[in-house]
């Protein structure tokens, strides 16, 4: 048999045919999203942590002490706790010091000893915590445990600079700082799943059609019976027995893909900035839309009254208002959406009549209250 060498060149182009044809078949398959993108496992939750600290080493923007008390007391008590005792009737007056509340969260399956960031805000009259310190200050759950301690130096993003005539200048907001990694966690929180044989999948979006499919997916991939949909947001999953088995199966199954349902016809407009955000599914039937608006200018002038030389008698020189008012109607616009019409057509013809974000929300109030827009529609 003869063996035929092809040119470099028409392997090239056979190389770049072969590419576009593989990008072309990509194009053309449906988006499908990952299992841990659509829902969430229960119990696997961020805990929320709250303490009481004091601030130091402010540069004379801390609490103002003959108004806020609690900062002279609390740095009383922290002092008598390190050996130094505080004469009765003497009273602490630092301008360094501040009164915060301390908060963090402590995310699900974190261990002992490992770093959480913090957020540190005022609760006196400071004015600044920027270049101060938080002393330890620890960290308690709603059950009133302590879970971690927070300690460390503050990041502060604002800034703000008095003068001595009382003039000020403040950017962002100089009373809340963040120190990262800035707690220790000192008690872990019981995290189990599947322990009981079984674990939820919650979905981020309660939704039927997205429900059945997370469902058929993972019976598809493991078998009938694995998976059922309880209702339009939690998915129960059956889980092995081995516990060693149940981090790997459950890898496995939030890695499964599926395409989730349409999301509902909702039309959200914000009637403060004039945003109008239209949902995929939003439909309009027959309808006839004219939209037009109405121009009043009024424009004022002064004009100098200067009575004639033999009529003027007793007369004066005056000013006089003169007022020119014009009204312009604009061309009113009509279009008509036919049966059937999407998001496309809807967008595209109001594009071409030149609408306002304002005249848009307009044009979808009318139509909804006509009846002929087939969407919610959400104002906030």
């Amino acid at each position: 048999m003869k063996q035929v060498q092809l040119p470099g060149m028409f392997l090239r182009c056979l190389h770049y045919v072969c590419v576009l044809c593989a990008l072309l078949s990509a194009s053309t398959t449906v988006q499908a999203d990952r299992i841990k993108d659509l829902a969430a496992v229960a119990g696997m939750r961020d805990n929320q942590l709250v303490g009481y600290g004091l601030v130091v080493g402010l540069d004379g923007s801390g609490d103002k002490v003959n108004q806020v008390f609690y900062t002279e007391q609390s740095l009383k008590n922290m002092l008598s706790q390190l050996g130094v005792v505080v004469p009765d009737g003497i009273r602490l007056k630092p301008k360094n010091v501040a009164a915060v509340m301390v908060h963090a969260k402590l995310p699900p399956f974190i261990k002992k000893g490992q770093n959480i960031d913090v957020t540190v805000s005022s609760v006196g009259n400071a004015k600044s915590l920027r270049g101060g310190t938080l002393l330890m200050a620890p960290l308690k759950g709603i059950d009133g445990q302590i879970y971690a301690i927070a300690q460390g130096d503050l990041v502060v993003g604002g800034l703000g600079v008095e003068g001595a005539d009382g003039s000020s200048v403040t950017v962002n907001i100089p009373s809340v700082g963040r120190i990262p990694r800035g707690a220790i966690v000192e008690r872990a929180i019981n995290n189990s799943i599947g322990n009981e044989g079984t674990f939820t999948l919650n979905l981020h979006s309660a939704d039927f059609t997205t429900a059945s499919r997370m469902s058929e997916a993972i019976n598809t991939q493991f078998g009938l019976g694995t998976a059922k949909a309880l209702d339009p947001v939690s998915v129960e999953v059956m889980s092995p027995r081995e516990k060693t088995q149940r981090i790997e199966f459950l890898s496995m199954v939030e890695n499964l893909t599926l395409e989730p349902g349409d999301a509902a016809a909702r039309v959200v407009v914000n009637s403060r900035t004039g945003t109008v955000v239209i949902s995929n599914m939003v439909r309009v039937t027959p309808a006839a839309v004219a939209h037009g608006s109405l121009v009043v200018t009024i424009t004022e002038d002064e004009l100098v009254s200067q009575p004639l030389a033999p009529f003027s008698g007793r007369a004066t020189t005056e000013v006089v208002q003169d007022s020119q008012i014009d009204i312009e109607q604009e061309q009113n616009h009509m279009f008509v959406f036919e049966p059937g019409v999407d998001l496309n057509d809807i967008v595209r013809a109001v594009n071409q009549v030149g609408a306002a974000p304002g005249d848009l929300v307009a044009i979808l109030e009318a139509l909804k209250a006509a009846g002929a827009l087939r969407a919610e529609l959400l104002v906030i």
